[in-house]
């Protein structure tokens, strides 16, 4: 298999972290999205990353790519099998995608990304406006769900992956969750981020 995308994206860490659980390896072609390179283009449509190609079976899309994963690889079990315990694996899988990260990066992407990639100004105002009152609302539901070292049942899935993924990128902008104010939250993160399939995943080529 050969996995495109840097590990810069939370959307590509969450397949080498999915990865790493699985002991599956992989060719990792670290490229950033709408990369020229004709594989890859060949393997993502829309030129987003992250997108794969196993043996000629190409598919974009992180969740596409995890599902597609955890049928080929079913041990050890990412999505759970109980009707509850997957129903709320998927929703997190869709808030840590579609609610959380787009928020999440605000930071890493007017700290980082703006000045280093993209010779742009930082835009202090919408890093404000996140920290302040958006991402509040976030970690105060998600303080509502954290009950243990995993999100749902009783071992690490998907919900983890998707839901801590992106909260790399908050560190890489020198922020954190506030351990005062949302204490079991920030803890869970924490102890994610330092299982040794985050580590493996963190440290992958950033190159592209």
């Amino acid at each position: 298999m050969i996995l495109y995308g840097t590990s810069l994206s939370p959307y590509v860490r969450k397949i080498l972290v999915a990865l790493a659980e699985k002991g599956v390896e992989a060719e990792h072609n670290p490229c950033f999205f709408h990369s020229p390179d004709a594989a890859f283009q060949s393997a993502s449509p829309l030129g987003k990353i992250p997108a794969i190609d196993d043996g000629g079976f190409k598919l974009a899309d992180s969740s596409a790519i995890l599902f597609y994963i955890e049928a080929n690889h079913p041990t050890p079990a990412l999505l759970p099998t109980e009707a509850k315990a997957r129903g709320r694996a998927i929703w997190f899988d869709k808030f840590g995608d579609t609610e959380l990260f787009p928020v999440l990066i605000t930071p890493f992407f007017n700290r980082v990304v703006k000045p280093k990639m993209m010779g742009q100004p930082c835009d202090d105002a919408a890093i404000d406006k996140a920290l302040t009152v958006d991402l509040p609302k976030l970690y105060d539901y998600l303080e509502t769900q954290v009950d243990g070292p995993y999100l749902v049942g009783d071992a690490f899935s998907i919900a983890d992956i998707s839901i801590v993924t992106g909260f790399h990128n908050l560190k890489l902008a020198g922020e954190e969750v506030d351990a005062g104010r949302w204490p079991k939250l920030a803890a869970y993160v924490a102890a994610t981020l330092e299982r040794p399939s985050f580590v493996k995943a963190v440290s992958a080529s950033t190159g592209g």
